[in-house]
């Protein structure tokens, strides 16, 4: 067997090395040659997997380590009968502490209280349903838009998106890139609603590019009729749209769900789904262990002033991701888009930290948040 893999997938080399003749290559440079006499393939978001790569190849299974999978033209496959897969709910770990660490960033540099202010979470999946839970966590009124899960289940809690836009004080966005049906998703921000969102209002977007409109958004920044951004995807990446970045509170090169945690998710289950098509034993393959944070315990201070449970929260955050770090090296050279994504540090979840705090409220936040908490 012939198994084609991204070398930026991380933790899986030697998985599959017993079994088969394993070729890594950077994401846009598999082609049809490489796949041809493949039995499967394996990749991120870089590789375009349609019948321009595929046609003529005996590919039996093409695995993205990914949530999203836009890039995998899903009814070509289906018709010529290849399977396909990809890692739904893999990083939903790391957006959310991406999301909670964004917010923590704004309310300091907009002078914000959290606990008085409306966000609106749009795509309530994996993802969107660990943002609402941190929202709410965090003391804030949550608003919820999903549209297909409304159909589904008739829950009296999701809103239309236009109300959601008219009540929010942030906005921010779970859903997959889709383009056509009822429900698209390609400019479902654009310039009609963006006229709807309030003045002060804060735009987050960490799904794909094009659910916005990006010439759109950086008109109402320009123009103040939007209060801010936080920006981790963008139209047309690796390239993007230098004028937005300058006018973005928050603007990384799309590695929200790039924590470690996340990326090992995504691999355990291409590893796995790819293992088991091909009949190699692999049904409880998991990585190596992990690394270990620096400072895995995180002691807080409960006596200095202005340390409130959630101003004790935001330090945990903090600690385990300052997101303004991956802003300053993203607008310092955007032109390293792919380079900061393939060569991101190894950030780790709440998950693995431990917190030494003796105040109740605060420990419930953490743990809430999913922190492990000590008494000290």
């Amino acid at each position: 067997m012939k198994i084609v893999i991204d070398e930026n997938i991380p933790f899986i080399r030697g998985a599959f090395e017993p079994w088969a003749d394993v070729i890594y290559a950077p994401g846009g440079a598999i082609d049809s040659r490489i796949v041809a006499d493949a039995d499967a393939l394996i990749v991120r978001t870089r590789t375009r997997c349609d019948s321009q790569l595929l046609k003529g190849s005996r590919v039996k299974i093409v695995a993205s380590a990914t949530i999203g999978y836009d890039h995998i033209d899903t009814g070509w496959l289906e018709a010529e009968g290849i399977k396909w897969t990809n890692a739904p709910g893999c990083n939903s770990g790391s957006v959310m502490q991406y999301i909670t660490a964004s917010l923590f960033h704004l309310a300091l540099n907009h002078s914000l209280d959290l606990h008085s202010l409306t966000i609106g979470v749009v795509g309530i999946g994996n993802v969107g349903s660990k943002v609402v839970r941190a929202a709410r966590t965090l003391g804030m009124n949550v608003l919820q838009n999903d549209p297909p899960r409304k159909r589904r289940e008739g829950l009296k809690e999701f809103i239309s998106l236009d109300t959601l836009l008219e009540r929010s004080d942030i906005v921010t966005l779970h859903v997959p890139l889709t383009t056509e049906g009822h429900d698209k998703t390609h400019y479902l921000i654009n310039r009609e609603n963006l006229q709807a969102l309030k003045r002060d209002c804060i735009l987050i977007n960490t799904s794909r590019g094009e659910v916005v409109d990006n010439i759109a958004l950086r008109k109402s920044l320009s123009a103040g009729t939007l209060g801010g951004a936080v920006l981790d995807v963008w139209e047309g990446e690796p390239r993007a749209d230098r004028k937005l970045i300058g006018l973005a509170d928050i603007a990384t090169p799309h590695i929200a769900g790039y924590s470690v945690d996340g990326k090992a998710n995504g691999t355990i289950t291409v590893v796995r789904e790819v293992a088991s098509l091909l009949g190699i034993p692999l049904a409880g393959w998991q990585p190596g262990s992990l690394p270990v944070p620096d400072k895995p315990v995180i002691e807080l201070d409960l006596h200095a002033s202005m340390n409130t449970p959630l101003n004790l929260a935001a330090m945990a955050v903090r600690h385990t991701y300052p997101v303004d770090e991956d802003d300053r090296l993203f607008r310092s050279d955007p032109g390293r888009f792919e380079f900061l994504r393939d060569n991101y540090r190894q950030r780790r979840e709440f998950g693995s930290f431990q917190v030494r705090i003796e105040d109740t409220e605060t420990r419930k936040i953490l743990d809430e948040l999913g922190f492990r908490t000590i008494r000290t």
